[in-house]
């Protein structure tokens, strides 16, 4: 199971530094996958559910908006607001 960095960052600090499996985040133009070595990517986010898969299993975030990069295996999320919250309820 190939795993790449991912931080996610807030203005009060670093909520998420750590390797994971793939991240599921809300993209303007609708949700999109993350895999290690996927190319190079720059994205705004809406508000949303963010899902970060780890060899452990899935933890869930409430994202309000924000910017997310990746280059060079691995990823980082920028956001005024990030908040660690339930799997949404399908």
């Amino acid at each position: 199971m190939s795993q790449y960095r991912f931080k996610m960052l807030t203005p009060k600090g670093t909520l998420v530094d750590e390797e994971v499996v793939s991240i599921v985040a809300p993209g303007e133009a609708g949700y999109f996958g993350v895999l290690a070595n996927h190319a190079p990517l720059i994205a705004t986010l809406t508000s949303g559910d963010l899902r970060v898969t780890t060899a452990s299993g899935d933890r869930w975030y409430k994202v309000e908006g924000g910017i997310f990069r990746v280059a060079k295996n691995s990823a980082v999320l920028l956001s005024e607001s990030i908040e660690e919250s339930a799997a949404p309820s399908e």
